[in-house]
């Protein structure tokens, strides 16, 4: 998987259809790896059930997917920058701004095209099977993604009425909250409750 979009060429990739759409993402970061270059990424799915990815569509079955894919470099994506964002989101759904920039320190640490090993997609982190339900049509674009995870959170605070259970459905889900009905005992979610908290408390004394 060497393909890379440039100026001068194309990448194109296939993937097999039984991979999961969050793995298909990942992929493409290994496919198009931290390009300097603003390029639209196509899909289409053939007829033996393979995905086919470029930055070149060469015929008319392939379909935008992703719109600008570019893997910006940590100077260019200061925090600050996406304040407004950030406050548009803490009006919208209450949530306190410190708040919501500690989750993005943590799922994160600011950067946009951020992909987990689970899949998690942008700023903050937003799982491919909640993009849609979330009014995501781009999943790295800063505004949208900021504006979905305040959205989800602000759902996880309200059915749990706890900071600390709702980071950790934040994190693990809320199946796994409401099943142990406390933070529950995976050291990933655990961990990752403290350094929001610590986080957030850094923040608001700022």
């Amino acid at each position: 998987m060497t393909a890379q979009p440039n100026r001068a060429s194309s990448g194109r990739a296939s993937i097999p259809v039984h991979l999961f759409p969050a793995v298909i993402i990942a992929a493409l970061f290994l496919l198009f790896p931290a390009a300097e270059v603003i390029a639209d990424i196509y899909l289409y799915k053939d007829e033996n059930g393979v995905f086919h990815f470029t930055d070149q569509p060469s015929t008319p079955e392939y379909r935008l997917f992703i719109k600008q894919w570019r893997t910006p470099k940590p100077s260019e994506s200061p925090s600050s920058s996406y304040d407004p964002y950030i406050d548009e989101a803490s009006r919208l759904y209450g949530i306190d701004t410190a708040l919501l920039k500690a989750v993005v320190k943590v799922e994160s640490n600011f950067n946009p095209r951020a992909v987990s090993h689970k899949g998690a997609l942008g700023l903050m982190q937003i799982m491919p099977q909640n993009v849609a339900v979330l009014d995501i049509q781009d999943p790295f674009d800063p505004r949208q993604n900021i504006l979905g995870g305040a959205r989800y959170l602000k759902e996880m605070l309200n059915r749990y009425g706890d900071l600390n259970l709702a980071l950790a459905a934040y994190n693990a889900g809320p199946a796994a909250v409401d099943r142990y009905k406390e933070v529950p005992p995976f050291t990933e979610t655990r961990s990752y409750v403290q350094q929001v908290l610590h986080n957030y408390d850094t923040l608001k004394k700022r």
